[in-house]
């Protein structure tokens, strides 16, 4: 029987994890941050107060870890340490805001966050947190007085770190205000590069800092309590997390790629909500009432009288605004248009199930010239392109209500529709699927093989389940690559670890797959409280925690070392420190014993030969020249570290860029349209007959690079931010962004997907006359 590991769980923990009494806490005042002369722009800091259920959430996670987290490890006073450190760096993780008589005075916890945290005094964070939004506010003021005083020159060989994860804290107060005033230096030479006037970089600045502080004050108790408690989860592994009330239901949404609301995205502007985005075909838009930049200042539930909403946290304007279907939501809004700003008008809306179409899968068939003729006609070949953005899944609530998601049926429609319009061959593309639902990843492998292991999970206690395709049908059976890349995680490296093993599918991609081979189980609090007789007042949120290992059916784990590909393709993601080996505190690697299944030699016999063509092609390619040279580029700064603070040095460098950026563009627009059609086919699309007309391809420029976009997406991984119906953007805590080494607009180029598909075409000729597999057709036939 099939095993899914990634339903929610809601077992008791072992042993009564309440009987401890409390220790005595100490009251910890909480002094004023801000002075009044900010209230303008920055709110009062949140006075952070035990919530009721707080001793008894901290007491359970801390059980919850201790005693079913994978590693089996103790929390004891060498885990109090690295706690301590974990949380430090939460907030302050490149080491510029904690001064060394902070980490004296914090000393006192290192050997105690055991005891304290078993006992559900959760003291430390908050004095912790204070001294950290005391530091920020201190930083804020400086910046205000550097930015009105001085005049910043940019001369000499000063340098500036771009990453301190690892540089010692500063000394004390004033090689803090050093660490700043260069931040702030670095920061306005960027504006001053980018052709900004003085008067404009000031502004820009002060908004960008102000926000942050305006962010950190609207901190409350249960804000600083799901960073402390990841930070102890995180301790025993970089995939364990605590999720309060909001980011549990964030989590569940982003799953189930729907929710119930107006189909709306919020944004936070010096405490007033905007809208940012309307949902196409949700609630919002379909009304017509909306615009984009629309300023909500009140929510009110259906009779209910309304509640003001400036200045209030953006999560908390969301809760507000999401709630069950088919209730009414009124919103109280100045009009983007208003030519009074005091003009106010009411939008009544019924809330409804906002689709996250953007998230399901997609495809596309490429119709491609082959060289050469046949009998004097040209050749033409149909291959399609499934993206899979997730592994998503409609029963996370473990209720089966409303209307599943599967990608599976989503997959197996898309390939009907591709062998229906006669494809040749399949490349499935995980590059930026992150993982999901376990079931999916077995039952969407079983679409390509007949039934056997796909994946082993251990268990802390060493026992070894296989979960299995009981199908012996095949739903395709032709050429198929699997596309994935550094980035592609979970239950992607399991289908991918899977296909390989049993020699189904050709894996191309990057030097390798992301390395996360862990289960996590998604434990909600609430049930386990009411079985002691606790009542929580609130939704006390859920823990998440690993608890098995994944191994291939070849038993080497996807743990840390990830999938290899069969063909490397080169990439600069290849060079970033993204990937499970590149988090804190990973599990190891290791192996079991291999399950029982059959190859079907399907790959291994060609990829010697596919290898030898796809790197002839390499070798004269002008897309992947580029690439390897921005390797190069990469390589170079990543070996500085630092930055110049020299104007002159940063222009020079700056012309380099241009002139290679714009140079790129010039060779990219001489080129004539790529031959051939494409065909965008939607899950919709895919129901109707036919195909939609082709898609317009033309050398227009895109808004970022290949290389910014996946940059962008290391840190979307990090720090994911939601588009999905009301979502407040997730800020960073950091003033500013490091410096993107590939900002400059180059045309929407996709070399790695090109190459795949001529590898494709490749291994459908190898194959031609084998398994039955030929499907090249002659222009006019």
């Amino acid at each position: 029987m099939r095993r899914f590991t990634t339903l929610l769980l809601c077992g008791l923990v072992a042993g009564n994890v309440f009987a401890a009494e409390p220790e005595q806490k100490t009251p910890v005042p909480t002094p004023v941050l801000i002075t009044g002369r900010y209230t303008n722009s920055v709110p009062e800091p949140t006075v952070l107060i035990d919530g009721p259920n707080d001793t008894n959430i901290v007491r359970l996670v801390a059980a919850i870890l201790e005693r079913q987290h994978y590693a089996q490890l103790k929390f004891d006073d060498s885990m109090s340490s690295r706690f301590l450190d974990r949380f430090l760096d939460s907030f302050d993780n490149l080491h510029l805001y904690f001064i060394q008589s902070d980490l004296d005075e914090f000393e006192r916890f290192r050997e105690r966050l055991d005891n304290l945290t078993k006992a559900g005094d959760v003291t430390p964070a908050r004095v912790i947190f204070n001294r950290f939004r005391l530091r920020l506010a201190q930083q804020y003021d400086y910046v205000q007085e550097l930015l009105k005083n001085e005049k910043f020159e940019f001369k000499g060989d000063d340098r500036f770190l771009l990453d301190r994860k690892k540089a010692p804290r500063p000394r004390d107060l004033a090689e803090a205000k050093k660490l700043w005033r260069d931040r702030l230096r670095y920061e306005y030479l960027q504006e001053k590069l980018n052709k900004e006037k003085p008067e404009d970089i000031v502004k820009n600045l002060t908004k960008r800092y102000t926000r942050v502080l305006r962010m950190l004050n609207e901190y409350d108790n249960d804000d600083v309590l799901q960073v402390y408690l990841t930070a102890l989860a995180r301790v025993y592994d970089p995939h364990s997390e605590y999720m309060g009330k909001s980011e549990s239901e964030n989590f569940t949404m982003h799953m189930k790629l729907s929710l119930f609301g107006i189909g709306a995205m919020l944004q936070s502007e010096d405490g007033i909500c905007k809208i940012k985005q309307l949902t196409p075909g949700g609630p919002a838009e379909r009304s017509k009432k909306f615009k984009v930049d629309d300023r909500i200042v009140a929510v009110a539930q259906s009779n209910q009288p309304p509640v003001d909403v400036v200045d209030m946290k953006l999560n908390k304007v969301v809760e507000l605004i999401r709630g069950p279907k088919d209730t009414e939501v009124r919103l109280t809004v100045i009009p983007v248009d208003a030519t009074d700003p005091s003009v106010r008008k009411v939008i009544s809306i019924i809330r409804d199930e906002i689709k996250l179409e953007d998230s399901a899968a997609k495809a596309k068939i490429f119709e491609m010239p082959l060289t050469g003729k046949s009998n004097g006609k040209a050749e033409t070949i149909r291959l399609g392109v499934i993206d899979l953005p997730s592994f998503y899944s409609g029963d996370m609530d473990g209720r089966g209500n409303g209307e599943q998601k599967s990608p599976t049926v989503d997959v197996a429609k898309l390939l009907k529709k591709l062998m229906q319009e006669n494809v040749a061959g399949v490349i499935l593309d995980l590059r930026r699927n992150g993982g999901g639902s376990l079931p999916e990843a077995i039952s969407l492998t079983g679409l390509f093989i007949k039934e056997g292991p796909i994946v082993q999970e251990r268990s802390p206690d060493g026992k070894v389940f296989v979960d299995s395709d009981p199908d012996p049908i095949v739903f395709y059976d032709g050429p198929l690559i699997v596309l994935t890349s550094r980035f592609s995680a979970s239950a992607s490296e399991i289908l991918a670890g899977a296909l390989q093993d049993y020699d189904r599918a050709l894996i191309v991609g990057d030097s390798v797959t992301h390395g996360k081979g862990t289960v996590q189980s998604l434990q909600q609090l609430q049930p386990i409280m009411r079985s002691y007789g606790l009542n929580p007042t609130k939704n006390p949120g859920s823990a998440k925690f690993t608890v098995r290992k994944f191994y291939r059916a070849s038993g080497a784990s996807t743990q840390l070392k990830g999938v290899a590909p069969d063909l490397v393709l080169p990439s600069v993601a290849n060079l970033y420190e993204v990937g499970e080996s590149s988090l804190e505190n990973p599990l190891i690697w290791d192996t079991i014993m291999p399950a029982i299944y059959d190859r079907v030699n399907r790959v291994e016999p060609y990829v010697a030969e596919l290898k030898k063509r796809s790197d002839q092609r390499l070798a004269k390619d002008a897309d992947f020249a580029y690439i390897r040279g921005e390797m190069g580029r990469y390589q170079k700064i990543q070996a500085e570290k630092s930055v110049s603070l020299n104007e002159e040095v940063r222009l020079k460098e700056k012309k380099e860029t241009d002139a290679r950026t714009k140079a790129r563009k010039k060779e990219l627009a001489a080129r004539p349209e790529p031959a051939g059609k494409v065909y965008d086919l939607t899950l919709k699309l895919a129901d109707e007959p036919g195909l939609p007309a082709p898609t317009v391809r033309t050398n227009t420029t895109a808004s970022v690079t290949n290389a910014s976009r996946e940059l962008k997406f290391v840190k979307d991984l990090k720090v994911p931010t939601e588009k999905i119906g009301v979502t407040p953007p997730t800020p960073a805590l950091d003033p500013a962004d490091p410096e993107d080494i590939a900002d400059a607009d180059v045309p929407g180029v996709d070399p790695t997907l090109d190459e795949t598909r001529r590898i494709l075409v490749d291994y459908i000729q190898l194959l031609s006359g084998k398994n039955g597999v030929t499907a090249i057709k002659r222009a006019n036939n």
